[in-house]
C-alpha cells in the first residue's frame, strides 16, 4: 500500500528546512531508523554531499538518520533494501536524467508501490506524477525520457502561483502554461501552493496544508480543491 507525502516545497516563508512538515514526517517515518536520501536534483548546483548534509539536519530533529543514495556502490540494491526514502527538490531535469542513467526509476517505483514511506519535495514530487512535463525548471540537461514514476495518476505543478493583478509582469502565468500543456496532453495536473502537500495512503490521496490546490483537466475549466479534501478524478 502506497505511503507518500508529496509536498510542494521543502521550506515555507519564515521557517527552516522541512520544519512545517516535522510532525507529518515523524508519523510517516515512525517505523524507520534510516532514510535513504536521493540528492540528484542538486538545487543551485550544490554537491550531493552538501545537499545530504543540509537535509540530514532536518531529519536529526525527528530522530532519524539520513544517508545519501550516492554513497552506495549499488544504489539499486540500496533502494530495494531501504526502509524509507526522501527525494529532495532542485532541478527536475537533472534529477530525472540521473534516475534514468543510473537505472533507478523502476526500483524506486517498485518500492513505493510496495509501501515504503516516501517523501518528495518539489522535484521529488514532480517525479511522482506520470511525467515531469509540468515542472517549472529550466531544461539544463536532456533526460532520456520525460516519463517518471507514475505512482500518482496525474502530474504535479509545485510552487504554484496565482496571477498577481497588481504586477506588471507580461510573461505567462502558471495557469497559462498548464493550459498550454493540455493542448498536447490529457494528463490532469494539480497546482500545489506553497505549504501544501498530498498525503497518499494506498489509493486514497488527500490534500493537506493551509491552502487549496488548483485542479486542471484537458478541456475543462480549472477549479479549486479545498484542503483536507480527497483528490479524485
Amino acid at each position: 500500500m502506497k505511503n507518500l507525502i508529496v509536498a510542494s516545497t521543502s521550506t515555507v516563508y519564515g521557517g527552516g528546512y522541512l520544519d512545517y512538515l516535522s510532525e507529518t514526517l515523524s508519523e510517516l517515518y515512525k517505523n524507520t531508523k534510516e532514510v535513504i536520501f536521493i540528492p540528484y536534483a542538486r538545487p543551485g548546483g550544490m554537491t550531493h554531499d552538501a545537499y545530504t548534509e543540509k537535509a540530514s539536519e532536518a531529519f536529526k530533529k525527528i530522530g532519524k538518520e539520513l544517508r545519501g543514495l550516492h554513497t552506495f556502490t549499488n544504489p539499486q540494491q540500496a533502494l530495494r533494501e531501504a526502509t524509507g526514502v526522501f527525494t529532495g527538490g532542485g532541478n527536475t531535469f537533472v534529477l530525472v536524467t540521473a534516475l534514468h542513467q543510473l537505472q533507478l526509476m523502476q526500483p524506486l517505483r517498485e518500492v513505493i508501490f510496495n509501501g515504503i514511506p516516501y517523501l518528495g519535495t518539489s522535484a521529488g514530487s514532480n517525479i511522482c506524477g506520470v511525467t515531469m512535463q509540468t515542472t517549472n525548471d529550466m531544461p539544463i540537461v536532456y533526460p532520456p525520457s520525460f516519463k517518471t514514476l507514475g505512482v500518482l495518476p496525474f502530474n504535479i505543478n509545485p510552487h504554484f502561483l496565482d496571477p498577481d493583478p497588481s504586477s506588471n509582469h507580461m510573461g505567462e502565468t502558471r495557469e497559462t502554461r498548464i493550459k498550454e500543456f493540455h493542448t498536447q496532453n490529457t494528463i490532469p495536473v494539480i497546482g500545489l501552493r506553497e505549504g501544501s502537500w498530498l498525503e497518499v495512503n494506498g489509493d486514497t490521496i488527500t490534500l493537506r496544508g493551509t491552502l487549496n490546490a488548483r485542479i486542471y483537466k484537458q478541456g475543462k475549466d480549472p477549479y479549486e480543491l479545498d484542503t483536507n479534501s480527497i483528490v479524485s478524478f
